[in-house]
C-alpha cells in the first residue's frame, strides 16, 4: 500500500484507492468545476484573467480536490477562494500541482521596508526561528523541519505592489525536500495569498509560470493597495519581511494548511498546527495597529 503523508502536526496516511472505490479519476475531475478566461473571486475583491496555460476551479471543487483526492484534513479547504491548475497536467496525475488561493484579511501591508530588505539576513533569522519551533514539535512528538534556504529569493515589485519567493525545506530524517512555493499580492485590506507546495524536482516548472500568475491576479476597484485610507482602514502588524517570515501565516495558513502540489501516490505535506502558528505569533504579534517591521 503507498502512503501519502500530511504534516500538520498529525501525521495523515490514505490509501490511494480511498478515493477511486465510488468513482474514476476522470469522473471525479469532470465534477471539479473547471473555469478558463476571467472569474471574479468570491466577494468580487479580485479578478484572475487566466492565461491559456491555467484553469480555474473554485472554491467547492478545490475543496474535493484537497480533502478527497489530495488527503488533506477534512477542514483544510474551508477558507479557500479557488485554485489555479495547470491546463497541461491532470491535479490527479504525479506530477501534477496547483496553487491554491486565499485571502489573508489582517489589513494594509506597510512595504516601506522593501527597499532595505536584506534577504539573506532575513533567512538566517527565519532558520533560526524554525530551529527554536522544532523544540516545541519535538515535545509533542512531532515531525522536526528544517529550512534548507531561498529556492527563490525573494523579489518585490513595487509597482504592481506583487512579490514572490520560494522555500526548500526538509521534514525530519527524509532527503526528498519540499519546495514552497508563495506568491502574495497586497491589497487595501489584505494579501492574497497563493501558495504551490511541491517537490524541489518541480522548481523549473513552477518558477516558469510564476509571471504568468502574478499578471493574471488582481484586485478590483476599492479593494487595491492604493485604495487604502490611513487612519480609517485597518493595517497589519507587520511589514514585508513579516510577511514572508510568516506572521500572516500565523493568523491564517498554517491554522488552515498551506496546500502542496505533491498529489495521489505522492506524499503529501501540509504546513500546518497550534505549536508553530503559536510560535510566530509570539515572534511578530498581529491584528490592527501601527505599521512595525519584523
Amino acid at each position: 500500500m503507498k502512503q501519502r503523508a500530511s504534516w500538520a502536526f498529525v501525521l495523515w496516511t490514505l490509501a490511494p484507492g480511498v478515493l477511486w472505490a465510488a468513482t474514476t479519476p476522470e469522473e471525479f475531475e469532470a465534477k471539479l468545476g473547471y473555469q478558463t478566461g476571467t472569474v471574479t473571486l468570491a466577494g468580487g475583491i479580485a479578478t484572475l484573467r487566466l492565461p491559456p496555460s491555467f484553469r480555474y476551479i473554485g472554491p467547492e471543487g478545490s475543496k474535493r480536490l484537497l480533502t478527497e483526492a489530495w488527503g488533506n484534513p477534512p477542514d483544510a479547504g474551508d477558507d479557500v477562494l479557488g485554485m489555479l491548475i495547470p491546463s497541461a497536467t491532470s491535479p490527479l496525475a504525479e506530477d501534477g500541482w496547483g496553487i491554491v488561493i486565499t485571502f489573508d484579511e489582517d489589513g494594509y501591508v506597510n512595504d516601506a521596508d522593501a527597499a532595505k530588505m536584506n534577504y539573506e539576513k532575513l533567512l538566517r533569522e527565519m532558520q533560526e526561528q524554525t530551529t527554536a519551533a522544532n523544540e516545541e514539535r519535538r515535545k509533542q512528538g512531532f515531525e522536526t523541519v528544517q529550512l534548507v534556504g531561498w529556492a527563490e529569493a525573494p523579489s518585490y515589485d513595487a509597482a504592481s505592489h506583487k512579490m514572490y519567493w520560494a522555500k526548500e525545506l526538509a521534514f525530519g530524517p527524509r532527503t526528498d525536500h519540499t519546495l514552497n512555493y508563495n506568491i502574495r499580492i497586497l491589497g487595501r485590506r489584505g494579501v492574497l495569498v497563493l501558495n504551490a507546495v511541491a517537490g524541489m524536482h518541480q522548481l523549473a516548472t513552477i518558477r516558469g509560470q510564476t509571471r504568468n500568475v502574478l499578471s493574471a491576479v488582481e484586485f478590483t476597484e476599492g479593494h487595491r493597495y492604493t485604495d487604502y485610507l490611513p487612519g480609517k482602514d485597518k493595517a497589519a502588524g507587520y511589514g514585508l519581511a513579516g510577511l514572508i517570515a510568516g506572521a500572516a501565516a500565523a493568523k491564517t495558513g498554517l491554522l488552515k494548511g498551506l496546500w502542496v502540489g505533491i498529489l495521489a501516490f505522492k506524499k503529501l505535506i501540509v504546513m500546518g498546527g497550534i505549536a508553530l502558528a503559536a510560535f510566530l505569533k509570539r515572534v511578530f504579534g498581529g491584528g490592527s495597529g501601527e505599521q512595525r517591521n519584523a
